[in-house]
């Protein structure tokens, strides 16, 4: 991979199921320097906290048979939900001209979930995705990250 050239006044987006940073250049393509514009945080809760309780059971029309209900991922339906937020704000964001380009960098399931929620106008401004997990770095390391070539 060689080093990835972020425009001036081009966002960077770096995502997980939980937590958002969405950071603008505000230097040029070959000294770009990345300020936070916006961070998105959701509460992580317990996984008790999220249901209702054990799993429910099925019965049969037929015969005497049940079957267990598989127990639904909490967890998991609450990331979709940060993230298919998180591509709205951003089509948005699009739409309102506040944005012309954007480089989204998340885990390849998060990207995923993303995918299946960018609009038309979100389609056109991503540039490009890095299937990365930098979400808990420092902005500097991001930086560093994205604009240093592979080694």
């Amino acid at each position: 991979m060689t080093a990835l050239s972020i425009q001036p006044g081009e966002w960077v987006v770096v995502c997980d199921g939980a937590k958002a940073l969405v950071l603008e250049n505000i230097g040029d393509a070959k000294f770009p320097n990345l300020k936070t514009r916006d961070v998105y945080e959701q509460k992580v809760l317990a996984t008790h906290e999220l249901g209702t309780g054990a799993p429910g059971r099925s019965h049969s029309s037929t015969g005497a048979g049940s079957s267990s209900v598989e127990q639904t991922d909490w967890h998991d339906q609450q990331e979709k939900a940060f993230l298919t937020d998180l591509a709205h704000t951003l089509e948005a964001a699009v739409k309102s001209h506040q944005l012309k380009s954007l480089i989204v960098v998340a885990p390849p399931r998060a990207l995923g979930v993303m995918r299946q929620h960018y609009g038309h106008a979100l389609k056109g401004a991503v540039r490009a995705e890095l299937d990365k997990d930098y979400v808990k770095m420092p902005i500097h390391e991001i930086e560093k990250h994205l604009t240093a070539a592979a080694a």
